[in-house]
């Protein structure tokens, strides 16, 4: 993956991201820390990044639009310098990710995000690593100008229904 290029995040971030190695970080007024990084996907068919996001002392956010502006910039800054597939997957803490979902969509569903980008989002089943069922919230961000788009679509479609059809 390509650094992303803090300065240029900077411009329009509400909140200062600064980097940290391969991670990027910024905190709220409210000194809510929040660290962005991304992983490699092993998917032979296209490059593609898992997008992670996390407080990691877990404080409870108030309903900050700052946040949401500022991953927003991140992400933008990840598509200008990486043309590839972003996955999102809602973190399971306190068995939120539904909540979690709901925020990241409303987050990034966006008028100008919406004429940029394909955002699919989707439940899987899944177990616990206590061996119960639950549910797995799962996003796809590509920018609608890929020249596999369609394939992606479909590539992604095809393998949350095979989780789907793995129920517990």
């Amino acid at each position: 993956m390509e650094a992303l290029n803090v300065a240029l995040i900077n411009i329009t971030a509400p909140y200062k991201v600064w980097n940290e190695g391969p991670t990027y970080r910024f905190e709220t007024e409210h000194g809510i820390s929040y660290v962005v990084d991304f992983d490699t996907d092993d998917n032979p068919f296209f490059t593609c990044y898992w997008f992670n996001l996390t407080n990691p002392k877990n404080f409870k956010s108030p309903g900050d639009i700052k946040i949401a502006q500022t991953v927003i910039c991140i992400i933008e800054e990840f598509f200008r310098v990486n043309p590839d597939v972003l996955l999102y997957m809602c973190s399971t803490d306190k068995s939120k990710q539904a909540q979690r979902a709901r925020l990241f969509l409303r987050w990034f569903n966006g008028y100008e995000q919406q004429q940029r980008y394909v955002l699919k989002a989707t439940d899987v089943n899944s177990i616990t690593p206590e061996g119960k069922p639950t549910k797995d919230y799962v996003a796809l961000i590509v920018q609608r100008t890929h020249p596999q788009l369609d394939e992606i679509i479909a590539r992604f479609d095809s393998e949350t229904a095979m989780f789907n059809e793995l129920k517990p």
